[in-house]
Parts: structure tokens; sequence; C-alpha cells
């Protein structure tokens, strides 16, 4: 039986497809509702935001580094100045997609025959921290040669160009290395401190010395530019421009004429010598030798030119005015003198004999005199001119440990002297507190001996007897040591002024000073020798400090003792006597005798700043002449 064939509803069918219509339709109108919607979030409700979005991909501020401040030694002569010189730089984000920066510097590398250890110096200058779209220098001082051979190659290097701008110089070199310091690439530690929006574009900073005291001033306000980008990140136009602020000009007290004299008398020798005026407490000159060339720290040290100054033994890169440590000796001795006459334990005629020792009541030691035949009977200029050490054991003892360290403490020892030298060291002026805490044992009579000659646990810096010696020399008055003269045609300011050393009897002064104008103008003075055809009067005083220890009895052999266990030489000294005009605290490593080597340093510098060309007297300056000098 035949089955039957079922007719197509066509009604059914037109019902379906109208049903899909309305369904699609429906879909489609929600799906224009839904993009309408989004289009109205992001163009209406979101505008300002991606405006901004849009603005910041074409335009970009730029920040301009400002020009960093001049220094000028005293005269006007420059010390530390700004060159042009060209730089590889680097923008991340313009070297194509994120990561493939590491490939443009393998191209550097490539096109400049660099080698690994560029390459790697390269990327840690990259991964450094710095705000977006900021160039990064990553090569310094380009050649011609390789100037060229990046613009050959510029197409392989995107978001990579030559940029010029000021590099540090210091056309003096190592003259003033330890006091004007050196300016160095900012590192990791440093970006943690520094005002990001001021340092924007700033890739140096002050190391040490006045580069680096002197920051805030001699860095100066960044200004900033607003540039216009294309899509490849290249400047179209400046939309608008605010000029930086360049750093201030320092103008030190620092005399090249004098530091030349300064390290021509040192003749090579390892030593300090530091020149004040003891009116203004300015810092005339300021060696340290050896020095170094702070040239090449500017734009980044060599690993091997590096090694050889850190590991040399005659240690270039300490500053021994300001950081060396070393035992007064017998300059330390007009300072006790003071001490003793102010405490009242001794006045100028008091007499202590001399057998060539001094022993404590009960002990049997013998502390020796330098000279071991002894000076017999010697009162307070006898003791100063011969710089006996016996007398000033005697008053060390008499005036016992507190009160000779609190007046040390007066003078300046102990503490840090200087205004503007953050690098100092505060040497040490120990205590019976200080002994007990560090060293867990009581204070011995015999330890108060020895320091009242300098010897023992002192220790000073050649700037600290600088200043003690100017504190005599301008009767107690406080001038803080300071190689700043002006700042932008301003004085530095004192905010932390010291207390001058105020005597019961100020004829005191007198007292000493006369002591050590004997040191060099008697017969018997210990450096007689040092003062000879001088055209003015001269108070000073030698000094010999022990670096090794010497064994009870035995006497100095300087062949049986190493080069560099040998004495140092010191000498402090100010001049003319009567109306002092500059003060010089000499110390000479291993020079074994501060009356027979280092007074002839002094002198030598002395004679550069009183005498004029025809080796006279130069004449003091009247009173518009100072003022002019020390106005702002």
């Amino acid at each position: 039986m035949p089955q039957q064939i079922p007719l197509k509803d066509h009604e059914k069918d037109a019902r379906l497809v109208r049903n899909r219509v309305v369904v699609g339709a429906v879909a489609i109108m929600l799906l224009i509702c839904v993009l309408i919607a989004r289009l109205y979030f992001l163009q209406v409700i979101q505008y300002d935001y991606h405006s901004t979005l849009s603005e910041n991909n074409r335009v970009h501020v730029q920040p301009i580094p400002p020009t960093r401040g001049l220094i000028f030694d005293r005269n006007g002569v420059i010390v530390a100045d700004n060159r042009p010189s060209f730089s590889l730089v680097m923008t991340r984000e313009r070297a194509g997609s994120p990561g493939s920066w590491a490939q443009v510097l393998d191209v550097i590398v490539e096109v400049l025959q660099l080698t690994p250890d560029d390459r790697a110096l390269f990327e840690k200058r990259m991964r450094q921290g710095r705000r977006p779209f900021e160039p990064v220098p990553i090569l310094f001082e380009l050649t011609e040669e390789q100037i060229a051979r990046i613009a050959v190659n510029q197409f392989r290097l995107p978001g990579v160009e030559v940029a010029a701008q000021l590099v540090r110089h210091y056309p003096q070199g190592a003259h003033f290395a330890h006091s004007v310091g050196y300016v160095g690439r900012i590192n990791e530690k440093e970006l943690k401190t520094l005002d990001p929006v001021n340092y924007s574009g700033t890739h140096h900073i002050g190391k040490t010395g006045i580069e680096r005291f002197y920051e805030d001033d001699l860095h100066g306000q960044v200004g900033y530019e607003e540039v216009e980008t294309n899509a490849r990140g290249r400047v179209l136009r400046v939309l608008k421009r605010t000029d930086p602020k360049p750093g201030k000009d320092i103008v030190l007290s620092l005399d090249i004429k004098l530091q030349e004299a300064a390290e021509q008398a040192l003749g090579g020798r390892r030593g300090a010598i530091v020149a004040l005026d003891p009116r203004t407490g300015e810092v005339l000159a300021m060696v340290s030798q050896p020095s170094f060339d702070p040239n090449l720290f500017v734009t980044g040290i060599g690993f091997k030119a590096y090694a050889e100054l850190r590991d040399s033994i005659d240690r270039p890169l300490f500053n021994r005015v300001l950081r060396g440590l070393y035992p007064p000796g017998s300059t330390i001795k007009p300072a006790v003198a003071i001490a003793g006459l102010d405490s009242g334990v001794v006045n100028a005629s008091s007499r202590v004999f001399d057998p060539g020792y001094y022993q404590l009541p009960n002990y049997d030691h013998k502390y020796r005199n330098w000279n071991r035949t002894g000076d017999g009977w010697v009162d307070l200029d006898l003791a100063i001119m011969r710089s006996n050490d016996t007398y000033f054991y005697d008053l060390a003892h008499k005036m016992g440990i507190d009160r000779l360290s609190s007046y040390m403490n007066r003078f300046g020892l102990g503490q840090k002297v200087a205004l503007d030298m953050f690098e100092e060291s505060s040497g040490l002026m120990p205590t019976r507190e200080w002994k007990r805490a560090t060293r867990r044992q009581a204070w011995f009579p015999g330890e108060t001996l020895i320091l009242g000659i300098g010897q023992g646990y002192m220790q000073t810096t050649p700037l600290q007897m600088a200043q003690a010696t100017a504190l005599i020399a301008s009767k107690g008055k406080w001038y803080r040591p300071h190689l700043a003269k002006t700042i932008e045609g301003q004085p530095p300011v004192d905010e932390n002024p010291i207390a001058d050393i105020v005597l019961r009897d100020p004829s005191d002064w007198n007292k000493v000073t006369h002591g050590m104008e004997q040191v060099m103008h008697n017969a018997r003075g210990t450096a007689r020798a040092a003062a000879t055809g001088a055209q003015y009067r001269i108070a000073g005083k030698s000094g010999t400090a022990q670096v090794v220890a010497i064994k009870q009895g035995e006497k100095y052999d300087r062949n049986k003792v190493q080069e560099r266990h040998r004495d140092h030489a010191l000498f402090v000294g100010f001049a003319p006597a009567e109306a002092p005009r500059i003060v010089i605290s000499v110390m000479i490593e291993n020079g074994e005798a501060g009356g027979r080597v280092a007074a002839p340093v002094m002198r030598q510098v002395m004679d550069a700043w009183l005498l004029d060309e025809n080796g006279l007297l130069k004449p003091e300056p009247g009173p518009a002449t100072v003022a002019q000098e020390t106005a702002p």
C-alpha cells in the first residue's frame, strides 16, 4: 500500500521565519544599543580620561636640566666649569617592542666595536630608575668617528640619538681635587633620596668636597618644555617652555698660587698642608699629597684606573687634611700651656727641673724628654722654645685629664671645626668616660702625662691643628674654617657658631706667643734654621709624632725602622707674629723631624703669601681693603 506524502505547511514556515526575523532584529537592536552605550561611555563620560591619554601620546614634557654653577678661586681663576660634550642617549620607550632595547644595545656594541664590559655597563645604566620617555645617557664623550658610525647605522638604532650636553670639567686638575671634589653619575642609592622632579634630566651630582657640600646651590632648578611628537616619537614642535634656573656660582677662599707653592714645598712627599687666615677663618690653601685628577670621575672612571687609585699604598684618594688622624705631638704644647696658665696650675715664671726624664711619685717608670741630657731648670718660655717634654709632663699631671680634656675641646680638638667640609673627621680627645666605654678600663695617670705632649690616644687632623693655632693667633676668637668665600656674591653664614675662648688674664696669649717666637728666632729654638733671613717674625711650634712605640730605655734609630714606620714630622705657625695674617699647619708622613723637615715647608708657604716679587713684606691691608675683600 503506497505511503502518504506529507504536504508542506507554508503558513508554519512563514511564522518560523517571522519569529526568527523578529529575534534577529531584537538582537541587532540590543547590540546596537550596547555599542551606542559603550560609545557614549567612552566618548562622553570618560572623555577627559581618554583625551588626556591621547594628549600624552602626542604631547610630552621634557625636562631641561639647569647649568651647574661655576667655581672660582679667590682671584677669579676658574677651578670648575662646564664644557660641551657629545653623549649617546637611549629612550627605552622608543626602542621598539618591550624588551627590544636590549637588542639595540647589542647593535650599539657591534657598531662601535666595544667590549662585553661596556655592554654590561650600558644595561646597568638603562635599568636604573628614571621617568618614562626620559633619555638615558649610556656613553659619554663620543669621538667624531663614533658619531659618524651612529649616524650611518641610525636606521638600526631606534630610540638612540647623539645628544650634546654640558659636562663638568676641572681645568686645574689635581690641584683642588681634595677641596673642590668632583661630580659623578647619580647612583641608585642617591636616586632614592633626590627630588625626582628637580633632578629629572640631571645625571650627575656632587660626590665629594665643595661639589657635594653645596650641591643644592650649584645644581639650580630644572626647567621643562612641552613638545608635540609623532607616532615614532620624533619632536614636531615645542608647545610651551619654562627655562631652568642655573646654579649659583661660588668663589672660594683658596688661592691657586699659594696652593701651587704649598705643593711645591712638599716636594712630592706624602703629607698635608692647610693655611688659614686667622682674621676670617678662610682657608687659603689646602693640600693633600699625593692627589688625583678629578676629571677621571666625572663621566665614569674605568675599572683598572680606579683600582690603581684605590689600591695604591700612597692612598691618593684619601684626604689627609680632613680625614687623616695623627698624634699632634709637640704642636699641641702651646694650647696645653694656655690651659695651664688659665687654670692657675702654673704661671709664666713657674719652673720645673729637667734631668732628662719625668717620674710620677711612687712609680719607677721614666717618661723621657727628647733631650736625654735634660735642660735643667725650665720655665714656660723655655719649655715652649725647647719643646721640653718634662715640663709638659708635669703640667699635664697637675691639671689632670678632666681639665686638660675640657680645655682642649675649647680649642676644637675632638670635634668638627669646619663650616663647609662634610668629610671632616672629629678626631679624638680622650676622657675617662671615653676609655671606660671603649676599653672598659680606668684612666691611668701616665696616660695623662703623654697627652700633655700630644701622644697617646689623642688623634687630630691637620685642619684641627691649624684651627687650634689660629685661636692662639686671634687670641681666642673663633672663626670656623671655610672654603667658600662667597656664594652668588653672599658670604656663607655660620648657623652654629662656637663660643670664643675668653681667658681670665688675656695677657696669657702673649706669653705663649712669645715662647712660640723663640722657637723660630732664638739660637736654642727647635726650628731656628727655618726662620733664617725672614723679613717678618714667625711664631711656631715643631712636633714629631711616633708611628710605632719604642720600648722603655731604647733610643730611636731610623736605620732600624721601616720607612713607613718612622715618625711623622709636624709644624704649626703663624706670621707676622705681632699681627697674624696667615696660619699654617704642616704634616709630613714619616718625615721624622718637625723642626728640620716640616718647618722649612711652612716657611716656603709663608713667603709665598707674605712677600712680594722683590722678596719684601707686603704691606698690611687697610680697613677699606679688608672690608672690600669680605663684603658680599
